[in-house]
């Protein structure tokens, strides 16, 4: 029997909106200014960095928001004119997080967020069915934090990251005249956070942070064969078709630095560098309890897909005007890259060089907060050329995104 390879996506993120598959929608008003991260206003600065919790002007902060992403890919074989489109639900990414200043130099708080995770669905029968037919991914960060003013213009801070992930991906198997579900929803990993914060004058902040890379490991995932029973013992599959797999997934490292600085008393602009580290993902292995289901000639059972993703450099600028004591206006725009060549293009993480703008409003009232924000994403279309999956064509994407979310700081 011909070997089946069951490889390519399991975990493998789905974003066609950010770099890989990391999302950056962890603040309603960040987002509106191209999610810049040297803003210390509120407790929605604690995900970006621990450090900024000490700048925070009142002694209790609580933000939370959430957002609506709606993203489309379209595929195209420029020699048999073979197209098919994706039909993703809506994405829905939230975050939350709280501020609190124990002492006068010393702040704890606890950030949730979802930086990872979304939906690809295509066709079952288009021309990349046995690459995914659809997966889902989610990843969702729990980060206690403190942070300490090590001086009236300086702090320094820190978080565990207890991070908790599931995948659920469908692909056909022609070979078999079936398809196969791999999913796992106890997916964990842990990491870190670090950061400083500087306050060097009233009009200039600056912000420095660090997230270590989280991996993700899938122990208990189950794969359903979806074929002939007649099949199963051959397999080595239970009696109900399935069968178990390990596998790993790499969250990178992130490094940002972001500064804002105040021109007038009611106008500041933003700007932030950011490098996230996907050159970690070179492969992607995965390894079934039993099934020959493998690539691997010394061991039919473990999956090897080459991934060759590269690190990447996103270009944020954005700016805030405050046309009365209450209510601000923002713009913003970035540049993000694609972590990977056309030759290594995968329809199950659909990427791309992207230019994205953003813009919002927000409002306080007393104690509240409440922040709106939108952005487009300008994608370059890809030429895809993939020879381990022999899948080519052209691809095209374009995505958008709006958020709502609220804040109270009192005391």
């Amino acid at each position: 029997m011909k070997k089946i390879v069951v490889t390519t996506a399991l975990l493998a993120g789905t974003i066609v909106y950010a770099g890989g598959f990391r999302v950056s929608l962890q603040g309603v008003k960040q987002l509106a200014m191209a999610h810049t991260s040297a803003h210390a206003e509120d407790a929605s600065v604690a995900f970006f960095n621990p450090a900024g919790m000490s700048f925070i002007p009142n002694k209790l902060s609580v933000a939370a928001g959430g957002f609506g992403i709606k993203a489309q890919v379209d595929y195209q074989n420029l020699q048999t004119l073979e197209s098919a489109q994706t039909n993703n639900p809506l994405g829905t990414p939230v975050y939350a997080a709280i501020a609190y200043k124990v002492l006068d130099d010393v702040s704890v708080g606890f950030s949730f967020a979802t930086p990872y995770g979304s939906t690809v669905e295509w066709p079952d029968n288009w021309a990349g069915s046995e690459i995914v037919q659809k997966i889902k991914l989610e990843a969702l960060y729990f980060q206690p934090m403190v942070s300490v003013k090590l001086a009236p213009w300086v702090s320094l801070g820190g978080s565990f990251i207890y991070a908790k992930g599931t995948v659920d991906w469908t692909k056909s198997v022609h070979q078999l005249g079936g398809s196969v579900n791999l999913k796992d929803d106890k997916a964990t990993g842990t990491g870190f956070g670090l950061g400083f914060y500087f306050r060097p004058t009233d009009k200039l902040d600056v912000s420095v942070a660090y997230r270590s890379p989280v991996d993700m490991e899938a122990k208990k995932g189950v794969a359903t064969f979806n074929i002939s029973q007649s099949l199963y013992s051959s397999l080595g599959l239970d009696a109900a078709g399935k069968d178990g797999f390990k596998a790993t997934l790499p969250l990178v490292d992130e490094y940002t630095i972001g500064v804002t600085y105040k021109v007038t008393p009611k106008w500041q602009v933003s700007g932030d560098f950011n490098y996230s580290g996907w050159d970690q993902y070179g492969t992607l292995v995965l390894d079934f309890d039993h099934a020959p289901a493998g690539n691997q000639a010394n061991d039919p059972t473990v999956s090897v897909v080459p991934k060759n993703w590269k690190s990447t450099q996103t270009w944020r600028f954005g700016t805030q005007y405050m046309f009365t004591d209450n209510f601000a206006g923002r713009l913003g725009y970035y540049h993000d890259e694609t972590p990977y060549a056309d030759k290594d293009f995968s329809a199950e993480s659909p990427s791309f060089e992207a230019n994205v703008i953003t813009g919002g409003i927000g409002y306080k009232y007393k104690s509240f907060g409440i922040d709106l924000s939108g952005a487009y994403n300008f994608q370059k279309p890809r030429q895809v050329n993939n020879e381990f999956y022999n899948f080519n064509g052209q691809a095209k994407a374009k995505a958008y995104y709006f958020g709502l979310g609220l804040s109270y700081n009192a005391f």
